[in-house]
């Protein structure tokens, strides 16, 4: 099993479509979609993101961080939430995916592989560290 995040990205574009849908109809869609994830045994975890003007932007570009509150100026797109699901294969990462609530322009889903302790050098001091937090924090 590998975990992947299924990262939720929209456009000004989407959201006004959204916006034009009922409310109770696009949570009762969210619900039944987070929930058949739950009764499958793939979902690990999933948040929704608050509008981008209440967010911030750290860039290091520069010697010194500069932060830019939101909204960032010219976006394209912007992650709007995500799930981490764990199953066998990217494609059903990508199967769960495709039956996101999420119809309309500009709405899209990144499919990416959460790297796990094993992906890292495991003689590293940090990574037996971080062996350690993840007992702690009960995150294994």
């Amino acid at each position: 099993m590998a975990k992947y995040m299924l990262i939720m990205r929209g456009t000004d574009e989407g959201a006004a479509a959204y916006g034009e849908m009922d409310f109770t109809e696009v949570i009762a869609a969210m619900g039944r979609y987070n929930e058949s994830m739950m009764e499958a045994g793939v979902l690990v975890a999933g948040e929704g993101l608050s509008d981008a003007s209440e967010g911030a932007v750290v860039d290091f570009s520069a010697d010194t961080p500069v932060v830019t509150d939101g909204p960032y100026g010219e976006m394209k797109e912007l992650f709007n939430g995500f799930w981490i699901v764990d199953v066998a294969t990217k494609d059903e990462a990508v199967e769960w995916a495709r039956r996101a609530p999420l119809h309309g322009p500009g709405n899209k889903i990144e499919v990416r592989r959460v790297n796990g302790p094993e992906d890292f050098p495991q003689d590293n001091e940090w990574i037996e560290k971080e062996a350690v937090w993840r007992e702690q924090l009960g995150t294994n």
